[in-house]
């Protein structure tokens, strides 16, 4: 008899484990990606007065850098055009909430290197939060 309790026993607390883990999964919000396209006019000042700076305050505020292609160095991979001409760079950032990313988007840090930036290069960015999973 002992056993049928302890069996009973485990097997609820194994469903309630399993309904945890379901629930805590559908609690958790999708990522946000950053895309960047940039055309970039000076490759080599680009890639040592601007890059390194940016990358660092991405990194300080909680960002991943997922894919970086193009010119500019900086790790960048080459970048491979389907339909038309990629751009001459693209950066790929995930990010845990659009709020962080606009508080590092906004700070003061990423300003400054972005003035930096905006020097050798023009930028076209914008943000998608993911789909469910």
């Amino acid at each position: 008899m002992k056993l049928v309790y302890a069996a009973a026993l485990a097997g609820a607390a194994f469903g309630l484990g399993a309904l945890t883990v379901q629930g805590l999964h559908a609690q958790a919000k999708p990522p946000v990606y950053f895309v960047a396209e940039i055309t970039v006019n000076n490759p080599e000042a680009y890639g040592k007065e601007y890059a390194p700076k940016a990358q660092a305050t991405i990194k300080a505020h909680g960002g991943r850098l997922v894919a970086l292609g193009g010119v500019g160095g900086a790790g960048a991979e080459t970048l491979k055009g389907f339909d038309g001409d990629p751009p001459k760079r693209v950066a790929i950032q995930v990010w845990d909430s659009m709020e962080k990313l606009q508080g590092w988007y906004n700070s003061p840090e990423y300003q400054e290197a972005r003035k930096i930036g905006e020097k050798y290069a023009t930028f076209r960015t914008f943000a998608v939060q993911a789909r469910p999973q």
